[in-house]
């Protein structure tokens, strides 16, 4: 058996016996998730805070240096898909889904938390600062430095789109780095597979809330989840049986316009002049904090406030990192001919504008009502988060079209998610395939699925975003080889001119 079909073998079986012990025995497979994911943090939180903060400065210092030419590809080479349809596309295969669960649920759940500990004010900009630093540029700071060591070694170096590329292209013919790098692709494809089975079930979670919202009932039944799931996976087959611009691309589009088109929506139908406030602010405080923040562990804070920070910011650091190869091959396979300088600025600065102004908005408003004394959002976020986005809309005109926006926006972005993820594994499993067969991909489109169903079994959001963080820890020490591999290239094929 030749070493990409001992992968794909490998690979799927892990995957199917993660899925089945999820399914069968959902209380165990948490359980053990919950142990090895607390050791971790405690023993190694401070090396993720490290590693991710140093991707950031790196691909912020590389826009200022003479790398920042350098095109990816040939040097006539040109982008393949315009601007606006590349950030969509990076922006839902990275996050999207995430941005509408969690739009009200993270900032009120902060807030909730800190309240009692500081003033209210500094409660409602800590908590806007802390969802904003989740989602922000350090995350996108992850996958660009994957995406970029892919892609150059890809389209520089002529290496397969593998994650061990870059480590067989820099030591070649050492046995090492063939064992490295095999075992490397290999955690990559658990990464991936286990990171957007969570999103799966996060997506249905949320979906499945909003049509029992419009059904005017008070939890969404399990029959109705079940059955939104099987829709998602019914509905993400035919995309991936298209070229990846008529499917991913349209799709993209439309999620992103949704997205838009409801955040612009709350900003002018809801209490326009706070929300405006909250936004600037918000942007303010996360550009004169987010470097500080990213050396922060909260070490004399207490065991409260560190296991909120292992929660919250610890986890959605390890979450990146386990969508960190999925993400960053597809960035890198859709970037081909932009300059490095237009891609680090491109994927840094352009979703975390997007991200900030969301949660301005979003968790403007919960916070809004909150501090005029209407506690129901806040509530909310101790019995049902999945809820919290459809709330927030039925306090403003028009809810029933603007939950059935949301409903189709997360739809929209799992099947975006799951559609680039089996991409990619498919071209992982091939041997850095560009254009995996429709069969691979239909494959692991299923092998996702019962990830997903596993996810859902669990029962809570709690539940999948430590599985998510269990699949993702030996990748986190894989991002700092590819990190190093990347500068030791640099340096090496484009030596300074004296």
């Amino acid at each position: 058996m030749d070493s990409n079909r001992l992968l794909l073998a490998c690979s799927i079986s892990l995957c199917a016996i993660v899925g089945l012990w999820g399914v069968i025995d959902p209380e165990g497979l948490q359980a053990v998730a919950r142990e090895i994911v607390d050791q971790y943090f405690v023993s190694r939180g401070w090396f993720v805070m490290l590693s991710v903060t140093i991707m950031l400065l790196f691909c912020l210092g590389l826009t200022f240096t003479r790398f920042g030419d350098i095109r990816l590809g040939a040097d006539d080479d040109r982008p393949e898909y315009s601007t606006p349809t590349w950030i969509a596309m990076l922006f839902a295969a990275g996050m999207g889904v995430g941005l509408l669960f969690w739009a009200v649920a993270e900032p009120l759940t902060h807030f909730a938390f800190l309240k009692d500990k500081i003033s209210v004010p500094e409660a409602a900009d800590s908590a806007l600062l802390a969802t904003n630093f989740n989602w922000g540029i350090h995350a996108w700071a992850i996958y660009g430095t994957t995406a970029l060591s892919i892609a150059y070694f890809s389209f520089r170096r002529g290496t397969p789109m593998l994650v061990s590329a870059p480590l067989k292209s820099l030591f070649p013919g050492e046995k090492w780095a063939w064992v490295v790098g095999w075992f490397s692709d290999f955690m990559a494809i658990a990464a991936i597979a286990i990171g957007v089975g969570g999103s799966i079930a996060m997506g249905v979670f949320q979906v499945a809330d909003g049509v029992s919202v419009l059904a005017g009932t008070q939890t969404a039944a399990p029959w109705l989840v079940g059955l939104i799931f099987l829709v998602m996976v019914i509905a993400y087959i035919p995309p991936l049986m298209v070229d990846l611009s008529t499917g991913m691309a349209k799709l993209s589009n439309i999620a992103m316009s949704l997205a838009i088109a409801l955040v612009a929506y709350t900003i002018i139908m809801g209490p326009t002049e706070f929300l405006m406030n909250s936004v600037i602010g918000g942007i303010g405080m996360y550009i004169a904090d987010v470097i500080p923040a990213g050396f922060r562990t909260f070490t004399f804070y207490g065991d409260e406030v560190g296991r909120w920070f292992q929660d919250w910011t610890l986890t959605y650091m390890v979450w990146w990192i386990a969508w960190g190869p999925f993400v960053g091959v597809f960035v890198a396979r859709i970037s081909k001919g932009r300059t490095i300088r237009e891609f680090v600025l491109g994927v840094l600065i352009g979703p975390t504008l997007f991200s900030t102004i969301w949660f301005g908005a979003f968790g403007g408003v919960g916070i809004f009502e909150t501090l005029n004394g209407k506690g129901e959002l806040l509530a909310l976020t101790q019995t049902n988060v999945e809820r919290m986005t459809f709330a927030l809309l039925d306090r403003l005109p028009f809810a029933t079209v603007t939950t059935l926006a949301t409903i189709l926006a997360a739809f929209l972005f799992i099947v975006t998610s799951v559609v680039s993820a089996a991409f990619v594994l498919g071209m992982f499993s091939t041997g850095g395939n560009q254009n995996p067969s429709v069969k691979i991909k239909v494959i692991w489109g299923g092998l996702l699925g019962v990830l997903g169903a596993a996810m859902l079994l669990s029962g809570s959001m709690s539940a999948v975003r430590t599985l998510i963080a269990l699949g993702a820890l030996p990748f986190v020490f894989i991002t700092a080889m590819l990190f190093a591999c990347l500068i030791k290239a640099l340096i090496l094929d484009n030596p300074k001119e004296t």
